[in-house]
């Protein structure tokens, strides 16, 4: 009898040691993210796609062992404060996002929760992190510098080298967005150093994109240059009609304009940019701060030209042009 009840004793002591450590597993917190996005789910699908594919190489599957919540804006800017309040609220781990404007509608959000940015300008400068060397506070993660002065002067360079009769730029921009008239500003430096003249023309909603077209064309503009906002990327198909229809050589912001049939690119290699900011999500779930964490600067930049889309518009690229592009897509 005191041999059976030892043995059941003993038994119950074995299940107890492998049952314990089973619910403690199954028990495991599952980290979830705050993805939020300016634009829409159709205009960063390749962002998305590309953040998943650095998640999935360190080990984080989505919807396993890892959860993201998706925010979208629709291009609508002024709703990024509720949805980084909601985040908030739903307590995310981290708050990850892809533009200046969403990163500071975060970090008004909350100063605890880590917020990992890839941003299209210096987030020195708008007041993000204190330096890129050390962050300083819940903000860290990678620079892609589209609106920069530095690279939107060099876009506009390639586009004068490209086709030297230009004279009259139309540069199409949201003022709403970070930092569209700054760099406007800074570009007509670089006009004048190339002898053109640049002609700003406004899009804060969908419903202007008609009469801005229309005064475009009144203008007689030689060539378009298209700034950085969730906007133009949601209705890019409409800019990239627009100025096939006009015949008018353009440069974009962003490849995916390109390959959707946009004449010029120059710029970092985005999608890498964002498969890269998975590493920052992974130290930071793994216990390092943010505040600790330097933003990394690209170092990668790529010219990418669509020589299709220049014949079929009757278009010329000059040979020491094409030499110099990354990618030319025939």
């Amino acid at each position: 009898m005191k041999r059976a009840t030892a043995r059941s004793i003993l038994v119950t002591v074995m299940l107890l040691a492998v049952a314990v450590p089973a619910e403690a597993q199954q028990s495991k917190k599952v980290p979830r993210i705050g993805y939020l996005v300016a634009g829409s789910a159709s205009s960063i699908s390749t962002y998305v796609e590309a953040f998943r594919k650095g998640l999935r190489e360190l080990g984080y599957i989505d919807g396993k062992n890892i959860l993201i919540e998706y925010r979208y804006a629709e291009g609508h800017e002024k709703r990024l404060r509720d949805l980084a309040e909601e985040l908030v609220r739903l307590k995310v781990d981290l708050i990850f996002v892809g533009n200046n404007r969403a990163a500071q509608a975060a970090k008004n959000a909350t100063g605890t929760i880590p917020i990992v940015v890839t941003l299209t300008s210096d987030p020195v400068a708008t007041g993000l992190v204190r330096s890129l060397a050390r962050p300083g506070e819940n903000v860290t993660g990678l620079t892609r510098l589209s609106s920069s002065p530095e690279l939107t002067g060099k876009r506009l360079e390639l586009l004068k080298e490209a086709f030297p009769e230009v004279r009259l730029v139309a540069v199409l921009r949201n003022p709403e967005s970070v930092p569209a008239t700054p760099i406007f500003k800074e570009m007509q430096a670089a006009a004048q150093t190339l002898g053109v003249q640049l002609e700003p023309v406004d899009v804060r909603q969908p419903d202007d994109f008609d009469k801005t077209f229309t005064a475009i064309t009144k203008k007689r503009a030689d060539a378009l240059m298209v700034l950085s906002s969730p906007i133009f990327n949601i209705h890019e198909a409409q800019i990239v009609r627009f100025a096939a229809a006009n015949r008018l050589p353009a440069m974009y912001p962003r490849a995916e304009a390109v390959e959707a049939g946009g004449l010029m690119y120059y710029g970092t290699d985005d999608a890498d940019v964002f498969r890269r900011a998975a590493t920052y999500v992974d130290k930071i779930l793994k216990g390092a701060k943010p505040a600790d964490l330097p933003v990394e600067q690209p170092v990668k930049f790529e010219f990418v030209i669509n020589l299709k889309t220049a014949k079929q518009i009757g278009l010329t690229i000059p040979p020491n042009v094409l030499a110099r592009a990354d990618k030319v897509i025939k």
